[in-house]
C-alpha cells in the first residue's frame, strides 16, 4: 500500500474519534448544567389541577371578631315610700341608746320631755301612743335630781362658765369658754327653769349612757340638735326619781315606769326647798 493511501485510512479512522470526544464533553456539560438548575432537594412545581385552580380563585371572606357586649348598668334603686312615722335614726351609741320612735302611751301633752334617769334615757312625747327616745348622759351619784321643770331659754353653740364652787373642786377648769367644738356644752342648751341644770350636747359621746356629769342631761351633738328643734321654750320637762325610775316588764304596758308614781302628782313635784336649793345654790355646771 503506498503512502498516500495510509495517509487516507489514518485521516479516515481519526475523524470518527474527535467526533466520539467532542459528543462526551458536550454530554459532560449538559450534565453539569442540569444539575445546577435542578437541585436535587428542589422538586419542581407542578400544574395544579382544575378544582385546586378554581378554589384559589375563590374570594375568601374573614368573620370580623365578635366582641362580648358590656353588662348593662344596674337599674336605679326605687326609693322606700315615706314611713308614717319617723324610722329610727343613727347616733352615738349602741343599740337601744341609738334615737328612735317608741310605742309609748302617755297622757302627757305632745312636746314633753320625760327624763328617765336610771335608765338613761330621755323621751319626747310624739302623741298618745309614740314617743321620740334618746340615749343620754345622767348626773353621777350624789348630783342627781328629780322633778318638774320648764324649757326657759335656748341657745345655739352655748358659751360656759363654770360656777366659783366648781372652780374650787376642779381649780384646772377655765373660767370661760366660748361655744364651739371643743366647747363641753356642745352643739345645743336649754336651760331648765331659773336653774344651772341644762340639757345639752356633749363633745365626749362615749359618756352616753353613763352617769358622769354634775347633775346636767347631755346628750350626742347630733341628738341634742334633733331635740333642739322639736322642743318649744316653756316646754315641760318631768325629771323621774332615780330610785323609782325603771324599765317596764315584759308584757307591762309600755309606760309602766311612768304611771307609779306620777311624777306630775302634787305629792312628787320637786318641793320648795328643792326649787329654792337648784334656783339660788350651789350653782352647779357641767363638766365630768
Amino acid at each position: 500500500m503506498g503512502k498516500r493511501a495510509k495517509r487516507g485510512k489514518a485521516e479516515t479512522l481519526a475523524l470518527p474519534m474527535a467526533a466520539r470526544v467532542a459528543l462526551g464533553v458536550v454530554a459532560v456539560a449538559a450534565a453539569g448544567y442540569g444539575s445546577l438548575d435542578h437541585p436535587a432537594s428542589v422538586q419542581p412545581a407542578r400544574k395544579p389541577s382544575a378544582p385546586q385552580a378554581q378554589a384559589s380563585s375563590t374570594p375568601v371572606y374573614v368573620a370580623t371578631p365578635v366582641r362580648a357586649a358590656a353588662p348593662a348598668p344596674a337599674p336605679a334603686a326605687i326609693p322606700a315610700p315615706a314611713p308614717l312615722v319617723e324610722p329610727p335614726k343613727a347616733a352615738d351609741g349602741p343599740g337601744a341608746l341609738v334615737r328612735q320612735v317608741v310605742d309609748y302611751a302617755s297622757h302627757q301633752a305632745p312636746g314633753t320631755v320625760i327624763i328617765d334617769t336610771k335608765n338613761t334615757f330621755l323621751y319626747l312625747v310624739l302623741n298618745d301612743t309614740q314617743a321620740m327616745r334618746y340615749g343620754i348622759g345622767v348626773g353621777r351619784e350624789g348630783f342627781t335630781w328629780s322633778g318638774e321643770q320648764t324649757v326657759a331659754r335656748k341657745t345655739e353653740w352655748p358659751d360656759w362658765r363654770p360656777p366659783a364652787e366648781m372652780v374650787v373642786r376642779q381649780p384646772y377648769l377655765p373660767r370661760f369658754m366660748a361655744g364651739g367644738p371643743t366647747n363641753p356644752l356642745g352643739a345645743r342648751a336649754m336651760y331648765l327653769g331659773e336653774t344651772e341644770y341644762r340639757i345639752h350636747g356633749t363633745n365626749k359621746p362615749d359618756t352616753i349612757g353613763k352617769r358622769v356629769s354634775s347633775g346636767c342631761i347631755r346628750l350626742t351633738n347630733e341628738d341634742v340638735v334633733d331635740l333642739y328643734d322639736r322642743v318649744k321654750v316653756g316646754a315641760k320637762v318631768i325629771v323621774l326619781p332615780a330610785t323609782v325610775a325603771r324599765r317596764p316588764s315584759q308584757g307591762a304596758p309600755s309606760d309602766a315606769a311612768f304611771r307609779s308614781p306620777d311624777p306630775t302628782s302634787p305629792a312628787n313635784r320637786l318641793s320648795a326647798a328643792n326649787a329654792q336649793m337648784l334656783s339660788s345654790g350651789p350653782r352647779i355646771a357641767e363638766v365630768k
